[in-house]
């Protein structure tokens, strides 16, 4: 029996995760997915791919029966997320966990809730991949590598092993890490950037190799 799905927001990490969802119920009807919701009323109304946004967060009252996968993020705004996801006031359980078919995940990797893993990536042995995560197509996460809860990885970035990634970090498209380093919380590594050391909490660093550019403002949430 399929069970009944909202997606949050309606943003591009929920578009994309929808096309996951598709695939999975391709294979086997897991998901029934009854729409989005987002807070910006402006959106009501829209849809993709012939899934609708039903209205704002007063839709998780009305399907009570229903998970949700809440994906909200993006380079600007990814060190709310937590605060954001923590505000829906939900149980753990009632968090979604998706995961394309076409994930490669070690059988001794841990994956936590309201995570989901986009198309092609590789999850390898020994892996810990936090709660509220997103991983974008096409991306390795190598042996023992951590990342922490509340992270955004983009396409295409390789983990090497042992990496320790900390929470609400945002990790940009190609991006590159090179085995035994550790990225602090709350960081954003940019697009294309090869990280051969470790990087401290709360900074942007970019660049081959990747240097701190900027610290960000100390966030209590």
């Amino acid at each position: 029996m399929s069970r009944k799905l909202l997606l949050f927001p309606f943003g591009g990490n929920a578009r994309e995760a929808l096309m996951s969802l598709f695939a999975i119920n391709a294979k086997n009807a897991e998901w029934e997915i009854l729409g989005f919701i987002d807070d910006d009323a402006s959106r009501h109304g829209q849809e993709c791919c012939g899934i609708r946004v039903l209205g704002g967060r007063s839709v998780l009252r009305d399907f009570p029966e229903a998970g949700l996968l809440a994906v909200p993020g993006s380079p600007a705004n990814y060190r709310k997320r937590s605060a954001v996801i923590a505000g829906l006031g939900l149980d753990e359980a009632r968090f979604a966990t998706i995961l394309h078919p076409s994930v490669g995940r070690s059988s001794d990797a841990a994956i936590g809730c309201n995570t989901v893993i986009m198309s092609n990536v590789v999850i390898s042995c020994g892996v810990s991949i936090g709660n509220h995560c997103v991983i974008l197509p096409n991306t390795v996460v190598s042996h023992d590598s951590v990342v922490g809860d509340y992270c955004c990885i983009g396409s295409n970035v390789s983990v090497s092993g042992s990496v320790h990634i900390g929470a609400n970090c945002y990790i940009g498209s190609g991006a590159k890490m090179r085995e035994d380093i550790s990225i602090g919380a709350g960081s954003l590594i940019g697009l294309g950037s090869n990280v051969l050391s470790d990087i401290p909490a709360g900074v942007i660093a970019v660049g081959s190799p990747a240097k701190v550019v900027r610290k960000l403002e100390i966030r209590d949430d």
